[in-house]
C-alpha cells in the first residue's frame, strides 16, 4: 500500500484548496462534520484541502492512520497553532517533538502507572459520590456544565491537590485560560488571548506556590505533582520546575475537557438506550451494589468496559487529531504527500468504517464482546485516544474515572433527557450537545 520513496510522477491526493489565503477554513469551521463527510464521499479516505493557511491532507481509516503512526517523527512532526503553544508552554508534552518528547513522556508516565491509579481511584470515588448527592438535591441539571465542574475538581485534586469546589476563583481563572487555547494569537488588552495569557500566569504562580510548599515540608499527598517532583529519567535527572508547571497545565486540559465530553455522551446514550442501561445495572447488582470499587471489582465490570468503548467509538470527544507537518515527501496509496504540507487524521470517520463495524451508526456495546471483537479485525480502527508514540498519556486515568462515575451513577440514580432542547453536536474544540444536555435527575427506588 505504501512506501517512503516518492516518484515525481505521483499525483497529489484529490480535493480542492478553495479560496486564496483562507482556503476552505470558513467552510470547515462552519460545520466540520459535514465538511469532512462531503469530501470523503467525493474523494475517498485521502484528500487534500487548505486549512488555516496551510495545504493539508486529511486521512481516514485504519490503514492511513497506521501509516502516519508508523512514520511519526521520521516523516511527520506534531505542529500546533501559536496560541496553543504559548498557552501550553514550551516544555509541554503537547508541543515537544522527537527525542525530547519521548524522554519527557517516560518521566510523565510515572504518574499514571497502576499503583498511582489505584490511589487515585479512592479520591475519584469520594468526589463522585459527593457530586451525585449534590445533583440529586438539584433535581434538574445541564449535564455538560455540571460534568465540567466535576471533572475539573477531580483533575485539580489529583494533579495538584487543590479543590475547585472550594475555590470558585480558581475555576474561573482556569476557564479563562482554557477558553483561549483556540483563540487568535493577537495580544491586545482585553482580547480573549490576552486574558488567557494572564490567566496562565496566575495558574503558574499558584502551582509555583504549591511546589514551594511541597519542597518545604512533607505533604503526604500522593497526587500527580508529588510524583513528578520525585520523577527521574534513566540517567537520574529530575524534571525542571518549568517542565512540571507546563505539563501540569497540559494535563489539566487533557484530563478535564475530553472527559467532560465523554461523560456527557455517556449520559445521553444511556438515556436513549434503556436496554443497555438495564444490562449495566444487572452487572452491577451481580457484583454487589454495596461493594467498594476496588481494582479487583472494577476489573470484573466487563460489560461496562464494552459500553465505555462504544461511547468513545460513536461519539469521540475529539473528532480529529492535531496536525502533523510533513518533514519529507512520501507516498500513501499511490498519492504524493508533499514535504511542508500538514496532515491530520479523522477519528470520527475512522470509527464509522462499515468494513470493520456492523451498522457503525448504531450504539451497540456488544460489538466489543469477546465473541465479536470487531475492533480487533484491524489495528487502529478504534482510536479515541490516538495511537503510536503520541497516544494519550492519561488514557488509563480517563478510563478509570469514566468507569467509577458510570458504576456509581447507574447503581443509585435515574435521569431523563428533557424535551425542547437541541441535541445536535458541536464538535470544536470538544464534542458536546448544542444545549449542554438538560436532564431531570433523581435517586432510584429499589
Amino acid at each position: 500500500m505504501t512506501s517512503l520513496s516518492t516518484k515525481p510522477a505521483l499525483p497529489l491526493p484529490p480535493g480542492r484548496f478553495g479560496l486564496p489565503i483562507i482556503g476552505e477554513s470558513i467552510l470547515y469551521l462552519r460545520d466540520p462534520q459535514s465538511f469532512i463527510a462531503k469530501r470523503q464521499h467525493l474523494y475517498g479516505n485521502i484528500f487534500k484541502t487548505h486549512l488555516f493557511g496551510r495545504p493539508t491532507v486529511a486521512l481516514i481509516g485504519a490503514e492511513a492512520v497506521r501509516f502516519l503512526f508508523a512514520n511519526e517523527s521520521q516523516h511527520f512532526e506534531m505542529t500546533n497553532t501559536l496560541s496553543f503553544e504559548v498557552l501550553l508552554g514550551d516544555k509541554s508534552i503537547g508541543v515537544q517533538t522527537g527525542n525530547a518528547h519521548q524522554m519527557l513522556r517516560r518521566q510523565l508516565f510515572q504518574a499514571f502507572q497502576p499503583r498511582a491509579l489505584a490511589n487515585y481511584a479512592v479520591t475519584m470515588e469520594e468526589i463522585t459520590q459527593r457530586y451525585l448527592k449534590k445533583w440529586e438535591q438539584r433535581e434538574t441539571l445541564t449535564w455538560y456544565d455540571e460534568l465540567k465542574k466535576y471533572t475539573l475538581d477531580i483533575a485539580c485534586r489529583l494533579f495538584v491537590g487543590v479543590s475547585t469546589a472550594a475555590d470558585e476563583n480558581l475555576k474561573q481563572v482556569y476557564e479563562t485560560w482554557s477558553d483561549g487555547l483556540l483563540s487568535l494569537p493577537i495580544r491586545v488588552p482585553g482580547s480573549k488571548f490576552d486574558r488567557a495569557v494572564r490567566a496562565r500566569e496566575r495558574l503558574l504562580a499558584q502551582i509555583d506556590a504549591i511546589i514551594d510548599q511541597r519542597q518545604q515540608q512533607i505533604s503526604g499527598k500522593e497526587d500527580v505533582l508529588s510524583i513528578l517532583l520525585q520523577a527521574k529519567d534513566e540517567a537520574g535527572n529530575s524534571l525542571s520546575r518549568v517542565d512540571i508547571k507546563d505539563n501540569v497545565l497540559a494535563m489539566l486540559v487533557a484530563g478535564h475537557e475530553t472527559l467532560t465530553s465523554a461523560l456527557t455522551s455517556l449520559c445521553l446514550l444511556l438515556a436513549q438506550h434503556p436496554k443497555v442501561l438495564e444490562t449495566l445495572r444487572t452487572e452491577q447488582a451481580q457484583l454487589g451494589l454495596s461493594t467498594p470499587l476496588t481494582q479487583e471489582i472494577l476489573k470484573q465490570m466487563t460489560y461496562l468496559d464494552q459500553v465505555l468503548k462504544e461511547v468513545l467509538r460513536i461519539l469521540p470527544p475529539v473528532v480529529r487529531s492535531g496536525s502533523r507537518k510533513v518533514l519529507q515527501s512520501c507516498e500513501l496509496s499511490g498519492y504524493c504527500i508533499p514535504q511542508g504540507w500538514d496532515v491530520f487524521y479523522q477519528i470520527q470517520e475512522t470509527h464509522q468504517d462499515q468494513s470493520i463495524y456492523t451498522q457503525p451508526e448504531q450504539f451497540d456495546p456488544e460489538r466489543f464482546s469477546p465473541e465479536r471483537s470487531e475492533d480487533k479485525q484491524k489495528v487502529f480502527s478504534n482510536i479515541p485516544f490516538g495511537g503510536g508514540m503520541r497516544e494519550c498519556l492519561g488514557k488509563e486515568f480517563a478510563r478509570l474515572e469514566m468507569k467509577i462515575f458510570t458504576a456509581l451513577l447507574v447503581r443509585e440514580y435515574e435521569w431523563e433527557i428533557l424535551g425542547g432542547q437541541n441535541l445536535e453536536r458541536v464538535v470544536l474544540p470538544f464534542s458536546r450537545p448544542q444545549d449542554g444536555l438538560k436532564a431531570r435527575f433523581w435517586r432510584r427506588l429499589r
